[in-house]
């Protein structure tokens, strides 16, 4: 679509950085038909010099919204990390929403997550939940790409368990479908230039997916520091999360996640990614062996 303009909110963000790079250097995007979107326009300037159109937006400010989104077509709104309180990311999404409608936007692509639906147990489900449901009563054409966990995580879940000797969890021997970061950078670049229209939920997951039993035995094998998996109750974990000391908004997510994959809703492996890209996800021993040192120093 050689006239589209694409729009990409939280420009600055990790994941913003890796769709802009996408979308110039493998999707060649000419610079002057994407619209950089952020809270400080000179965090960008190297974009900018690129021919990217950089502007001022932010969600909380609804005002600045129009001017950001004036002439997108083609808008990917990435999911912001406001989660210190219930209710603001929801507030500030449907900012966003309201805003691209306003602006003519054609089609909204949105970074949600696995499994956002009631029964979830962790706390920002809702606010991924809502912003479907709110893209949905907006008449917008969108697709709505739900994120598994990235395997980066893998790196600050494991930390501790390299340090102590001990991985504890509540999530039992069931599995996680991880995801590499980079890989939910493409299929957000994929989906932001598709041609496709109407309304999309995709599963966005790696190709395997793994217990922390398995992943603590690669782990073991790559640093040589053996790592014993201790199974706690729900209770039990909670109760730990809080004697470490963790600030109090946090425990709920961390719990959450744990709980999730107990009750087996991460383990699902999707087709969707390589039917969107092309390509097959980045598998976990790829990954580990692009990311050995921050496990090995």
């Amino acid at each position: 679509m050689a006239d589209t303009t694409y729009g990409v909110t939280g420009a600055n963000g990790k994941l913003g950085r890796e769709v802009l790079d996408l979308l110039l250097e493998e999707q060649h995007i000419a610079g002057n038909r994407i619209v950089a979107i952020t809270r400080d326009p000179s965090k960008l300037a190297a974009y900018a010099a690129r021919g990217v159109q950089v502007r001022a937006g932010d969600f909380e400010k609804p005002q600045t919204l129009p001017a950001a989104f004036a002439g997108v077509q083609r808008l990917l709104m990435i999911s912001t990390d406001a989660v210190d309180r219930p209710g603001r990311r929801i507030e500030q999404h449907r900012n966003a929403i309201a805003a691209a409608k306003a602006a003519g936007v054609r089609h909204v692509v949105y970074t949600s997550m696995i499994a956002p639906d009631e029964a979830s147990p962790v706390p920002f489900a809702t606010d991924h939940r809502l912003t479907e449901e709110a893209l949905a009563a907006s008449g917008l054409d969108y697709t709505a790409l739900r994120m598994m966990w990235y395997m980066e995580g893998i790196v600050g879940r494991a930390g501790q368990a390299l340090a102590t000797g001990k991985w504890v969890t509540t999530a039992g021997e069931q599995k996680t479908a991880d995801i590499a970061h980079m890989d939910c950078a493409r299929a957000s670049a994929a989906a932001l230039v598709s041609s496709d229209g109407g309304k999309r939920v995709l599963d966005m997951t790696g190709g395997e997916s793994h217990s922390v039993s398995e992943i603590a035995a690669v782990l073991t094998r790559l640093t040589g520091k053996a790592i014993e998996v201790v199974h706690v109750t729900p209770e039990q974990y909670e109760a730990g999360l809080k004697a470490a000391g963790l600030p109090p908004f946090v425990i709920p997510i961390v719990w959450g996640i744990d709980v999730n994959t107990r009750m087996g809703r991460a383990g699902k492996v999707s087709g969707d990614y390589e039917k969107l890209t092309g390509r097959k996800p980045t598998s976990f021993k790829e990954w580990l062996a692009s990311n050995a040192r921050a496990f090995t120093g």
